[in-house]
């Protein structure tokens, strides 16, 4: 039995989206309409123009190509949702505790049940556990419930037309027509995020015809109504990337009194080095011998949960490049399959730091001579690593993590 959204909803799962990348807006119907009759700026009839020249020259056939963008229209609401930059960033305990949470978790167990001979089947397939599947569905689009109720063609041509990212986007449009050209739905049923990631598992349109298959043998590669195709796809798209399916994707772990924080810079060491220093897991169980490399994760610091991240960890990095997002893909799975909370929850009175903040502190550490890269307000590696050595050189803990302590030595103000 296929599972839609409005068969979910009905069911009592949730309502609320979560973001893709940034990719998932809930936005009003209303405002939708608004933007839509909005006039068209300088120059974007002759944009489209160009589009459906380009599109055309790469295959789409031309009746598709006349008839979608013949409908297009220019989205101001997208324009600013590219530009809207958060003010503060999300602490882990906040992005965790949003993400991976009992009533998730309960509904994840029930879904995993009641399509276990679909998952299992995805799992013999493509060697991706079944809860694994859920977790990645859970987080996208919170199982179905909320897809996104942007017009796709539209989004993807406001911005293919604006110069930030007209490059990137002008790829994910001409997709998005090959997609409507193939059949897979029709254009104005098209709907998706506001930068045009799709269906139960949120594709861009480049991943869709990548990776989409049609596991139902309905003809079609229905990303948004079948959930066989929906399923499929994302195993393929995981198994493209090299998922093991003989390892998890990592765990949780303690580490001994003073440890070297210094080694959660991402390097991978196998896991009997890491048994060596006196990690364990988190019930304080010696680590398994088995002949694998992880890297060890830190994403809140010495003051929160630790986690040696195997190599499934970067192939779920491969689908979102967050380490907060991999760590709830992962954490959210084990919950699935009936694992409990984590043993050593993130603190949930860490610091939340505006973008200005982050500007200031990578001019402190600059000004020091450390090292952070371009002041930016994201923090990011070179940003860690700078940390890190401000961090040993003042005989803090080397957790590359912006705490009380690397804020107050740099007289850097949170929350402001």
């Amino acid at each position: 039995m296929l599972t839609t959204p409005a068969r979910i909803l009905r069911q009592g799962g949730l309502t609320r989206g979560l973001l893709f990348s940034g990719f998932l807006s809930l936005l009003p119907l209303s405002a939708i309409a608004q933007d839509n009759a909005e006039a068209e700026p300088a120059g974007f009839a002759e944009c489209k123009a160009r589009l459906q020249d380009q599109a055309i020259a790469a295959g789409v056939s031309s009746k598709t190509a006349g008839e979608v963008m013949a409908e297009v229209q220019h989205l101001a609401r997208v324009i600013e949702l590219d530009r809207r930059q958060p003010e503060f960033t999300t602490t882990f305990a906040d992005y965790l505790n949003r993400r991976v949470n009992d009533a998730r978790v309960s509904r994840g167990r029930e879904l995993l049940q009641e399509h276990q001979n679909l998952l299992a089947r995805v799992t013999r397939e493509t060697g991706v556990p079944a809860p694994y599947l859920v977790a990645f569905w859970g987080l996208e689009t919170n199982f179905g419930s909320y897809f996104g109720k942007m017009p796709v063609p539209s989004s993807l041509t406001t911005l293919a037309c604006d110069p930030r990212r007209s490059t990137f986007f002008t790829e994910q449009l001409i997709a998005a027509l090959r997609i409507i050209d193939e059949g897979a739905i029709p254009a104005d049923q098209m709907e998706g995020s506001w930068a045009g990631a799709m269906g139960h598992v949120q594709f861009m349109p480049t991943v869709f015809l990548k990776h989409a298959v049609d596991a139902d043998g309905d003809g079609r590669r229905d990303l948004w109504n079948s959930l066989p195709d929906a399923m499929m796809s994302a195993g393929r798209f995981l198994e493209s990337m090299n998922w093991n399916g003989d390892y998890r994707w990592g765990r949780e772990v303690l580490l001994p009194e003073n440890f070297d924080y210094s080694l959660a810079d991402g390097r991978r060491l196998p896991l009997a080095e890491w048994r060596k220093m006196g990690i364990t897991d988190a019930f304080g169980n010696a680590l398994s011998r088995e002949p694998i490399d992880a890297a060890l994760v830190v994403p809140a610091g010495h003051r929160g949960p630790a986690f040696l991240a195997y190599d499934n960890f970067r192939v779920i990095m491969g689908w979102n490049r967050s380490e907060f997002y991999a760590i709830a893909v992962g954490h959210l799975a084990d919950r699935i399959a009936g694992a409990g909370k984590l043993q050593n929850p993130p603190p949930e009175d860490a610091p939340a730091l505006s973008r200005d903040n982050i500007i200031s502190l990578q001019q402190a550490l600059q000004q020091r001579g450390y090292e952070p890269g371009k002041p930016d307000g994201i923090m990011g590696p070179a940003t860690r690593s700078a940390i890190r050595q401000f961090q040993t050189a003042n005989n803090l803990v080397a957790d590359g993590y912006p705490g009380e302590s690397v804020l107050a030595e740099l007289e850097i103000p949170a929350g402001q």
